[in-house]
């Protein structure tokens, strides 16, 4: 590619997001104009103050673009509605410098009403965005919309060449989108504005380009102050002609802009003071007013002090309008070093179930949206927050990859998990109580958070808690404490026990309680890879679910018991047993335990059940998943009733003996279901 350019040279700046884009129009579009000094006559010098008239100017230059555009349009424009962002945005970037010059004493004329204005013209086929901000004069439309913009598509594409995808996505970070953005939308794009400037050069300027190499620049009827842009929208984008379009994308990226933006109009009922209807109410009427799309002044921008809980929840409900519930708690976020960010951080309460997370952390930059897909971007826990961060660190027009090395991103990402613990840690230590009480709503997250965050675990374990069968809380040193007498195998291991559905696992918990043993509850989602984390975590601990074996090897205290059948009768007694059951899914097993225990028990071996439940859940064991279940049917060597069956002669009653058995020991596992759990009914009712 080469670019012939015609006039003045001079340094090269970084012009930041909203001028930068022009590399697409140097490359689809490549329209120059001349330097408005270059076009004066030779000798003819102007005094400041005389009024300048404006000549009519085309040009052209020659540009090359085989196969450059469609990468250009990979890399920089995955969605095109972001061209009415950045227009908005340099509208508003216009407006906030006006504003700033004013308060400096810059400027000291009247502001007026800086309504940012958007209006669609389905007729006309057009799309127009107006400011009132400081506006351009001639020489500036030349050095901002053309100069600087296209020497830095010149040199995009000399850096494109030779760049990873990686590093593209770093240099697309200095050059931005911008205004040019808008030829993605458009066949033609005008320009009319005004500088606030009242010396010098001060005519409203028109700027035109269709879409072919040339342009056009002329005077402008433009009579007042600020920018307006007219996109002449093409055939293949028509669909950015519908106001509902064009108010989504509103309402996505600009609803908490610093400047007021009107789109339109909208009607609502407004109370009439002082009058009653029929009824005696309030008297309403139907009115019309400008819509007003954003909130210009958003609680997170405000100072903590000032605000009220219910600011926050009535704010909760502003961000997510369709949801009901209340969050739990917030965190309101405010550092102005070493970085720059402001936000609010909402705990909401998380589903057992991990159900996708459609209120998401939305993410901003100066108030411009940015994105709401923030994986990568904050640690993977803290995901399942709800709220905002606003960072001008953070990169606007860069991929979610780039994002992710940023060395601000991560220092974000770094003080945020910092913060997330320092507020459960303050709750923990002011309020245990309303802790306890919330514990089930935000369990999901904490433990979530311990299993991929190391750092996070060393702070948690300071607020993480364990629930037992009883319904009480212990911190992981508090529970260790209430255990390590009574719950050590004759190695020294900790066994902590466990129950994940005190319901159907009530016989096995009942049965553990008689010996002394605590039982914890883990019934959340992701248990299974916590008890996973914590093994790791703990000293010489292991967590065994409570059905996982029979209970004199949950936690193995010293050798077996003898057993009261010699080798031929448990070999005859396997025999029965495997005559009776499905020996693919059962492996029956003899074991001499206590009388006081079942004679058939069901069991299933932790290790294996526990990467199955994780291969559910997509725990990086998806082989596990095909594998059929597994079960071991114990049977007690030592209960009278097995001694009593070896003695039935082989036949019918032997064979409705076991079956009678067995279908108890599946009962208590919730595993007779179906057919079986019908044909269990209707022989107990016939015992009976």
């Amino acid at each position: 590619m080469f670019i012939n350019f015609h006039s003045r040279g001079g340094p090269v700046c970084h012009f930041g997001r909203k001028l930068t884009m022009a590399l697409a129009l140097c490359i689809s579009q490549t329209c120059r104009i001349r330097s408005y000094n270059s076009a004066m006559p030779s000798g003819v010098e102007e005094i400041i103050n005389h009024k300048i008239q404006i000549p009519m100017q085309k040009g052209k230059i020659n540009v090359k673009t085989e196969n450059i555009f469609p990468i250009i349009k990979k890399f920089l424009y995955s969605e095109h509605e972001i061209f009415l962002r950045e227009l908005i945005s340099n509208a508003v970037d216009a407006t906030q410098k006006l504003k700033t010059l004013a308060s400096i004493g810059k400027f000291t004329g009247e502001l007026g009403d800086l309504t940012i204005e958007v209006k669609v013209n389905k007729k006309r086929k057009t799309i127009s965005v107006k400011d009132k901000g400081v506006g351009m004069n001639a020489e500036e439309v030349d050095k901002y919309i053309n100069q600087i913009a296209f020497s830095s598509a010149e040199e995009f594409i000399s850096q494109f060449k030779t760049k990873s995808e990686a590093e593209m996505n770093a240099i697309i970070g200095h050059f931005g989108l911008g205004f040019y953005s808008s030829f993605m939308v458009s066949d033609k794009v005008e320009i009319h504005t005004k500088t606030y400037q009242t010396e010098g050069d001060t005519q409203p300027v028109l700027w035109e380009c269709d879409g072919s190499p040339d342009y056009t620049m002329d005077e402008s009827k433009k009579k007042d102050r600020g920018t307006e842009i007219i996109l002449h929208i093409a055939n293949d984008s028509k669909d950015y002609l519908e106001e509902y379009k064009i108010l989504e994308i509103l309402k996505k990226y600009c609803k908490f802009l610093p400047v007021p933006i009107r789109f339109g109009s909208e009607k609502t009922w407004e109370k009439v003071p002082g009058e009653k209807d029929e009824k005696g109410n309030d008297k309403e009427v139907e009115v019309e007013k400008p819509r007003i799309i954003n909130n210009t002044d958003p609680l997170w921008k405000k100072k903590p002090v000032d605000l009220k809980d219910e600011d926050y929840k009535s704010f909760y409900r502003e961000l997510y309008p369709y949801t009901f519930e209340e969050p739990l708690f917030h965190i309101h976020l405010n550092v102005d070093y070493p970085f720059n960010l402001t936000g609010i951080l909402y705990f909401p309460k998380v589903k057992k179930t991990l159900e996708i997370q459609k209120n998401k952390i939305q993410l901003y930059c100066n108030q411009v949206f940015v994105t709401d897909s923030v994986e990568g971007i904050v640690p993977e826990f803290l995901t399942l927050l709800h709220g905002v961060l606003d960072s001008p660190d953070i990169p606007l027009n860069v991929s979610r990859s780039y994002l992710q090395n940023d060395p601000n991103v991560k220092k974000i990402s770094n003080h945020i998990t910092k913060k997330v613990a320092d507020k459960l840690e303050s709750i923990f230590k002011e309020n245990r109580t309303d802790f306890e009480a919330k514990w089930d709503d935000i369990k999901v997250f904490i433990e979530y958070g311990i299993i991929s965050e190391p750092d996070f675990f060393e702070r948690a374990k300071k607020f993480c808690l364990f629930k037992n069968s009883e319904g009480k809380y212990f911190t992981f040193e508090e529970y260790e404490k209430k255990i390590r007498d009574t719950q050590k195998d004759k190695n020294g291991n900790l066994i902590y026990l466990y129950s994940s559905n005190a319901d159907e696992q009530f016989s096995f918990i009942d049965a553990v309680k008689d010996r002394g043993y605590d039982v914890l509850l883990l019934d959340g989602i992701i248990d299974t890879h916590f008890v996973n984390t914590l093994e790791q975590k703990f000293e010489k601990s292991r967590f065994t679910r409570i059905d996982s074996n029979t209970v004199d090897k949950l936690i193995e205290k010293a050798d077996a018991l003898p057993s009261k059948l010699n080798e031929d009768q448990q070999k005859s007694l396997k025999e029965m047993m495997e005559k009776q059951i499905d020996k693919e899914k059962f492996t029956v097993l003899i074991e001499s335990l206590s009388e006081k225990e079942a004679p058939l028990l069901i069991t299933q071996d932790e290790f294996m059940r526990r990467m199955k439940d994780m291969s559910a859940l997509g725990g990086g064991y998806g082989f596990m998943g095909t594998m059929p279940e597994k079960y071991n049917l114990v049977v007690n060597s030592n209960h009278p009733k097995i001694g009593r069956l070896l003695l039935e002669p082989d036949g019918g009653k032997q064979a409705e003996t076991i079956r009678q058995l067995f279908d108890l020991a599946m009962l208590a596992q919730n595993l007779l279901k179906g057919k079986d759990l019908a044909e269990f009914i209707k022989r107990n009712i016939e015992i009976i």
